[in-house]
C-alpha cells in the first residue's frame, strides 16, 4: 500500500514539474517582447514610415529560440508589378517569384521594388509572434516606384509561410508567393503558377431566349454589313481602280 502511494506521489511530482518547466518557457519567451491581451497600442512593434513606404518589424539580430545562432545570411531581390502577372492567365498584379527557399533560422533581407504606380506590399505571415508582435508577421510596403530594404530571422522549425500583398485584390488577383523554411510543411494553394487554385476562376453564361436572340441578331447585322461593304467596293472602288489603270496606259 505504502509502495503505490510513494508511486503515486512521485507520479504527481513529476507532472507538476513538468508543467511549471513548461510555463517558465513560455514565461521566458514573453518575456522577450511582451503580447498583451488587451490595448494592442502596448504591442512593441517594430515600425519605420515616410512619404515612400514603410517597413514593419525588422528583425536583424534577435535570434529564435532553437536557433544558436545565424546558420546564414540570405539575399533576396523581390519585384512587384502588373508586367509579372502576364504570364498567368486571368492575373493582375503577381510577384518576379513565386517561391523562396531559406535554411532554417537563416536572416534573410529583402530588397524590395516595386515597379508599379501604385502601392504594393510584401508581407509575410507565421513568423513567431515573440520577435515580430503581435500576430507574427513582417511587412515592407513601396508606395509607388521605388525600393525599401530590411530583415527577418526564420525559426528552427520547417514552415512553408505565405506571402502576399495586402492591398484590396491584389493577392486575389496574383500578387501571393510563399517562403519555405527547411522543406517547408507543405505548399500552399493558388500560388501562381506553383500549385493548383483553390477556387479557379469559372465564367457560366446563361443562355437565355433573351441572349439568344441578341446574339443571333448582331450576327444578322454583321453578315448583312459585309454584304453591303461587298457590293460598295463592286459599284464604286473596283471601276474607280479599273479607270484609273485605263488612263495610266494610255
Amino acid at each position: 500500500m505504502r509502495r503505490n502511494v510513494v508511486l503515486i506521489l512521485l507520479f504527481c511530482l513529476g507532472l507538476v514539474g513538468t508543467i511549471l518547466m513548461q510555463e517558465s518557457t513560455l514565461a521566458q519567451e514573453m518575456a522577450v517582447i511582451p503580447v498583451p491581451l488587451k490595448g494592442a497600442s502596448k504591442v512593441r512593434m517594430r515600425h519605420r514610415m515616410d512619404m515612400d513606404g514603410m517597413v514593419m518589424n525588422e528583425n536583424k539580430d534577435r535570434l529564435p529560440f532553437g536557433c544558436k545562432e545565424i546558420a546564414a545570411d540570405v539575399h533576396f531581390t523581390v519585384h512587384a508589378g502588373r508586367k509579372y502577372a502576364r504570364q498567368f492567365n486571368g492575373k493582375m498584379f503577381a510577384y518576379d517569384q513565386q517561391e523562396w527557399n531559406v535554411k532554417p533560422c537563416s536572416r534573410v533581407t529583402i530588397k524590395f521594388v516595386n515597379d508599379d504606380h501604385i502601392r504594393h506590399q510584401f508581407m509575410i505571415h507565421g513568423l513567431l509572434p515573440y520577435l515580430y508582435p503581435p500576430t507574427g508577421m513582417f511587412h515592407i510596403e513601396v508606395s509607388g516606384p521605388g525600393t525599401k530594404t530590411a530583415s527577418f530571422i526564420v525559426s528552427s522549425e520547417p514552415t512553408t509561410h505565405l506571402v502576399h500583398c495586402e492591398l484590396a485584390q491584389h493577392t486575389e488577383h496574383g500578387m501571393k508567393a510563399q517562403l519555405k523554411v527547411g522543406d517547408g510543411d507543405g505548399d500552399l494553394s493558388s500560388i501562381p503558377g506553383l500549385t493548383a487554385a483553390e477556387t479557379p476562376d469559372y465564367y457560366p453564361i446563361d443562355w437565355t431566349m433573351d441572349r439568344l436572340a441578341i446574339l443571333g441578331g448582331t450576327g444578322l447585322f454583321g453578315l448583312l454589313l459585309i454584304f453591303v461593304l461587298y457590293k460598295w467596293s463592286s459599284v464604286v472602288i473596283q471601276p474607280t481602280l479599273r479607270n484609273d489603270r485605263s488612263t495610266n496606259s494610255n
